[in-house]
């Protein structure tokens, strides 16, 4: 189901899964062309954890998405403003579900619980843009036009403590390691139904505990 939320710089859509009651789970993408890799991936994951009877939900973010507010316009503050508003409009207790940098978004929301899959920094985010620049023929980041107030806001930006779950190849800290490969290095978006349903597994024990 699509709805839709309200922040301060306007209206965005939001998707809708499961039950109408109990605990929500609101999602958040990585940034910029990882979330095109891994949309269908994490809406997998969703779905899955609506046949486990607990309800999440997808916000468009600012610059992100379907959003109409231009990708040079992107702010780490209003990011989190959104996600803030969004967790908000669902009008229940609610829990994050983050990708990579996706983590980055949900700091100033009210919240029960995080949970992060492969969580990004900022620092580690700008040192890939950077890459991607420097390896391209433009001056911008593959195709988006970030503003110097934004690299700064990244160069400033870390992640709240989550719950952390980490590729097995992954050799940074974590609550738990899963087998599989990193869908956000891929070069076309792709899915990865058996561990979606692993790491939905995983959800909703976490959350369930979180409930007691």
């Amino acid at each position: 189901m699509i709805q839709a939320y309200d922040w301060a710089g306007g209206r965005e859509a939001m998707l809708r899964f499961g039950p109408d009651t109990g605990p929500v789970l609101v999602a958040a993408l990585p940034l910029f062309e990882e979330a095109n890799r891994t949309r269908t991936f994490l809406v997998t994951i969703l779905r899955a954890l609506a046949d486990r009877g607990i309800a999440s939900a997808l916000p468009d973010l600012p610059a992100q998405g379907d959003s109409l507010v231009p990708t040079r316009q992107i702010a780490i503050a209003n990011l989190r403003a959104a996600f803030a508003d969004a967790a908000r409009a669902t009008g229940r207790p609610a829990y994050s579900v983050a990708i990579r940098s996706g983590a980055l978004v949900d700091g100033k929301a009210i919240l029960a619980g995080r949970w992060h899959f492969s969580p990004q920094t900022g620092p580690e985010l700008l040192r890939e843009l950077n890459r991607v620049r420097q390896a391209g023929d433009g001056g911008d980041f593959a195709g988006n036009s970030l503003s110097a107030a934004f690299l700064a806001e990244l160069d400033n930006s870390d992640v709240e403590a989550a719950r952390t779950i980490r590729l097995d190849s992954d050799p940074k800290n974590a609550d738990a390691r899963v087998t599989g490969a990193p869908l956000w290095r891929r070069a076309e978006p792709d899915n990865a139904p058996a561990l979606a349903a692993l790491l939905a597994d995983d959800i909703a024990a976490w959350v369930r505990a979180c409930e007691g």
